[in-house]
């Protein structure tokens, strides 16, 4: 069994945004009770990450420690054409991911007791993100 379906996120520019629950209801609604679901963006400016969800302070904090290893506007970049923040969404893009992996049990996404998917835009403008949901069962 094979199924895959996608879905725009609209950012508000840099930061972070939960999609557990779109993910969680496009594997419900596939109907495989074993396998695998991929999580997949479109983008090179944009990353997945698999965060705690307890917390929002743990993902301000991510913000703030990439801030510092990632500045924008950094002179050892070439690639500005879009902007400071360009080269560096590329860079914090490739450190994290564009996909995840992630088991389904029972239908539903096998997630630990505290941890949410997460859509992070790392450019300082809004965009709209493509996210694909694949899942093998």
């Amino acid at each position: 069994m094979f199924h895959s379906e996608s879905f725009t996120v609209t950012t508000r520019g840099r930061g972070t945004i939960e999609i557990t629950a779109e993910v969680a209801r496009i594997v419900q609604a596939a109907g495989a009770p074993r396998g695998l679901c991929n999580v997949f963006v479109h983008h090179t400016s944009a990353s997945l990450i698999l965060c705690e969800n307890a917390d929002p302070s743990v993902r301000s904090d991510l913000e703030r420690y990439f801030a510092r290893l990632v500045a924008d506007g950094d002179p050892v970049f070439r690639h500005t054409a879009e902007g400071s923040d360009d080269m560096p969404a590329h860079v914090r893009s490739i450190l994290t991911s564009n996909s995840l992996s992630i088991p389904v049990v029972n239908s539903r996404l096998d997630l630990g007791t505290w941890q949410g998917v997460y859509l992070w835009e790392h450019r300082t403008d809004p965009h709209r993100r493509r996210v694909t949901v694949s899942l093998v069962g």
